[in-house]
């Protein structure tokens, strides 16, 4: 199952890389909202570095392990990961559409491992349309916050 947003900014490419790439605030972020992310001992943007991430969904305590695969400075991002028998990637590539505005785009693909997982997801993909607005929903407000924070820096 593949979800994807584009994120248009008006900030400069470079500018909405390091947005993007901001590990240290993303992390404070994710606390707020409730996530724990534990950093393995590699820290970003070195090759191996990971994260546990711990969160609640629909009552129940989920698990998920993320290691960094690719770091191209402008331009992309790239993690794998894996849980609860699920192999999931995300991706981040910044687009320069100007000189002063650039486009993020957020995709995330959830393969199952096994039985289970493929029946969840075949179940989820009933309501796909609802995950996608869900999704477009919350990565939306998460990429305007990391923006605006960046802008403020900046400004």
């Amino acid at each position: 199952m593949k979800f994807s947003l584009r994120h248009d900014s008006d900030l400069p490419a470079d500018q909405l890389f390091r947005a993007v790439s901001g590990f240290d605030r993303i992390e404070r972020m994710l606390a707020r909202r409730g996530i724990e992310a534990r950093r393995g001992r590699v820290v970003a943007p070195d090759p191996g570095a990971a994260w546990d991430i711990g969160f609640d969904l629909r009552g129940k305590r989920r698990e998920l392990q993320l290691e960094l695969a690719e770091f191209a400075v402008p331009e992309r991002i790239a993690m794998t990961g894996m849980g609860e028998g699920l192999d999931i990637s995300v991706a981040i590539t910044v687009v320069a559409l100007t000189r002063a505005k650039s486009r993020a785009i957020f995709e995330v693909e959830v393969r199952p491992r096994h039985m289970r997982a493929r029946l969840m997801l075949q179940t989820a993909k009933l309501g796909k349309s609802q995950l996608d607005r869900k999704f477009a929903d919350r990565a939306g407000r998460f990429l305007n916050d990391l923006t605006s924070q960046q802008a403020s820096q900046q400004g």
